[in-house]
């Protein structure tokens, strides 16, 4: 069973920081992609950033410059750095694992709980 774990969310005022944490665990051979993904109310799931194991990382359009993701893959764990948050970024805020459980497996999605960040004017 494989089981993400986020933190680091919470209440900023607009143009502060915050770090996001996520900590992959159980049953895992290898993990390919992490990232982070948002929904603010009303709207669809959107990525914000991911990087592959290899390094190579994309981000959202609106949040290029001001966010940044890291991974220590020795401790599947990856981090998404914001900062000059904006009220519109206001949203909960999931990890997310592609990776292989067992070799020889296809790839799976799996996805953290969620993390609350909200930033007021």
């Amino acid at each position: 069973q494989v089981q993400l774990v986020e933190s680091g969310g919470g209440l900023v005022q607009a143009g502060g920081s915050l770090r996001l944490s996520c900590v992959a665990s159980g049953r895992i051979f290898s993990i390919n992609r992490m990232g982070w993904y948002r929904q603010a109310p009303g709207n669809q799931r959107e990525l914000v950033a991911a990087s592959t194991r290899g390094g190579n990382t994309n981000y959202a359009d609106s949040v290029k410059g001001r966010f940044t993701i890291s991974r220590d893959n020795a401790k599947n764990t990856v981090y998404l750095q914001m900062n000059s948050l904006k009220p519109e970024d206001t949203a909960v805020y999931y990890c997310n694992a592609r990776l292989l459980v067992r070799f020889g497996d296809y790839e799976t999605d799996y996805w953290g709980q969620g993390t609350q960040v909200t930033v007021s004017s």
